[in-house]
């Protein structure tokens, strides 16, 4: 009984650790180099989400006024493809007023991407590519996945998460950084 306690306490330390070696050093903006020249994400559609750090905070090109939750992830992590349906969940409940960008920190194809977002019927924004990492060397270097950072419809920072987090959790928060 005891081997089987041991067993399912570090069953769960290591599921709700997520997957990586070292802890993030959150910076709570993004310092982007050239303020003329914003980062670009891809997505998976080939559309391109700038991200540009203003004195107001951050602005996601066409996600402006909305709650933007980046989600660092790769495919092949437990964690990650166990928060898949609370982040469709939560995104269906917010709807338009939330914008979910997860950003693939792995070297994936896009129709490998697509091929992955059928399977897990993914309902919000995926982008990859080479800017992927450079965004996740901007906000302190992510080294362990799944990683979150939520910032409220002007842009500014609200919160982050390391590791899988309840969906209540990400739910009340998002509902705050609506002023709901």
């Amino acid at each position: 009984m005891q081997m089987k306690s041991l067993a399912l306490l570090l069953a769960s330390t290591l599921f709700f650790a997520g997957c990586g070696e070292t802890e993030t050093t959150f910076k709570d903006e993004i310092v982007i180099k050239n303020e003329k020249e914003p980062l670009a994400l891809i997505d998976t559609l080939g559309n391109t989400i700038g991200i540009t750090k203003t004195t107001q905070g951050i602005t996601f090109a066409g996600h402006e006024g909305k709650v933007v939750l980046l989600n660092f992830f790769a495919t092949w992590c437990p964690p990650c493809k166990a928060e898949i349906p609370h982040l469709n969940a939560l995104q269906a409940t917010h709807g338009d007023a939330l914008s979910i960008i997860s950003v693939a920190l792995e070297e994936k194809t896009v129709e490998e991407l697509k091929s992955f977002m059928e399977y897990y019927t993914v309902n919000y924004t995926v982008t990859q590519g080479e800017p992927n990492y450079e965004l996740a060397k901007e906000v302190g270097g992510v080294s362990t996945i799944p990683y979150m950072i939520l910032y409220d419809k002007n842009g500014h920072y609200a919160t982050h998460y390391v590791g899988a987090v309840p969906e209540e959790m990400i739910d009340a928060d998002i509902k705050k950084a609506l002023g709901i």
